[in-house]
Order: C-alpha cells, then structure tokens, then sequence
C-alpha cells in the first residue's frame, strides 16, 4: 500500500530526473539498437537502451526491467494502475518509489527513465516497455525468443527436447542461442504452438479444427 508520506513527495522530484535522463538518451544518439522496435512503446524502450548503453549500465538496468516485468506478470491490476488518467503528480511519485521498492530497480538510468515517463503522462506504456526491452536484450545477446503454447504446462523434460530439436534447424541461426517460455492457453484444446522469432508453427487441436472447418465450409 502506498504511504501518505510517498504521496505527499514534491513533484518536482520527477521534473528533476526527468530533465536528468533526457539528456543522457541525447547523448546517446550515436549508440544503435539491436533491432527496430515498433510503436511508442517500443520508441521509449529504444531510449532507454541506448541511454543504458551510455551510461554503462546496460546489464542493471536490465535487471531492474526484469524485475518490473515480474511485478507485472504477478499482479495484472498494475497496468490499470499506471494507465489512470487521472494520476496526480504526487501519486506518480509515490507509484514510481512503490514500483522501485518492489522490484528492486537500481541506478540512475532507469530511475530518471522512470521519472520521464511520469512526467509525459505514459507511466501506462511501462509494462509494454518492458516487454520491447526485452527483445533488445535478447536480440543483443544473440537469443532467439521460442515461445511454446500448450493447453498445460509442459515438463522441462519435453521443453529440453524442442529447444534441442529447434536449436539444429534452420530456424535458429549460427552462432545464436535459443531462449525457450512456455504459455499456457487452454483455448488450444491440445497439442502445440510453436513461435519462433516471426515464425509460426500451429501443431494445435484448435488449429487443425480449424482448418478441417475450413475444407469443409470450402467444399460446401
């Protein structure tokens, strides 16, 4: 719960970070992202990376996007949270101090990124920034992201088989390495979804359903 104390923090504490982390992601104009990210989400997420890059705090400040985006994954609330348009500058700062706290945000970069978002009004964009921080990571690691949906949680012994499998096609290239997340999505009914990079490989019950209804809706 956020204090009365945290609520009653000047504002002026963000416009001060805020004007902070401005000038270090101008600085690092010269610094190039791994991949093109889409979207204003993924412009701020580009920010912060190359700011991080600048400031040589690329690997803590990934730490602390990671620990955001677990917030997150445990309490869906909190992106209705910061999407409230009607947040004070106040409640800002008590939000951005709370966030910090509970995923154990440290150093300036992300502390000032965090402020600048509060102050242009897109504290709201925070959990997809995450997510488009994410893939940069990724892409700068040289990890290719494989997502697998299944119906139930699948064991690490069938996980280890796929990325075995998919780590020696064509589909990951030389040199990278796979990152492998399991989804759940009961809709699929059984089998799995494989998602690889912009690739897609629909080995679902719902999807051969789907495309049974569709030969026969053709043939009618």
């Amino acid at each position: 719960m956020l204090s009365r104390q945290a609520l009653l923090r000047p504002a002026r504490v963000i416009n001060t970070q805020a004007r902070t982390y401005a000038a270090a992601a101008a600085a690092s104009s010269k610094v190039k992202a791994p991949v093109a990210l889409f979207g204003v989400d993924g412009t701020y997420a580009t920010a912060l990376y190359t700011a991080a890059v600048k400031t040589n705090a690329l690997e803590p400040t990934a730490k602390s996007i990671t620990g955001l985006g677990n917030l997150f994954a445990k309490d869906p609330k909190l992106a209705h949270i910061l999407a409230t348009p009607t947040l004070s500058p106040a409640d800002k700062n008590a939000i951005i101090a709370e966030l910090s706290k509970s995923a154990g945000v440290t150093g300036e970069t992300i502390k000032n990124f965090l402020a600048t978002l509060a102050e242009n009004n897109r504290l709201g964009l925070l959990p997809g920034v995450v997510s488009k921080f994410g893939e940069l990571m990724s892409a700068s690691r040289g990890e290719v992201e494989m997502v697998v949906t299944s119906a139930q949680p699948l064991d690490s012994k069938t996980l280890n088989r796929l990325e075995s499998a998919v780590a020696k096609s064509t589909y990951v290239g030389s040199g990278k390495k796979l990152k492998v997340t399991n989804k759940v999505n009961s809709d699929i009914i059984g089998g799995l979804v494989v998602e690889i990079g912009d690739r897609t490989i629909d080995l679902s019950v719902s999807g051969k359903l789907a495309k049974m209804n569709k030969l026969l809706n053709d043939a009618l």
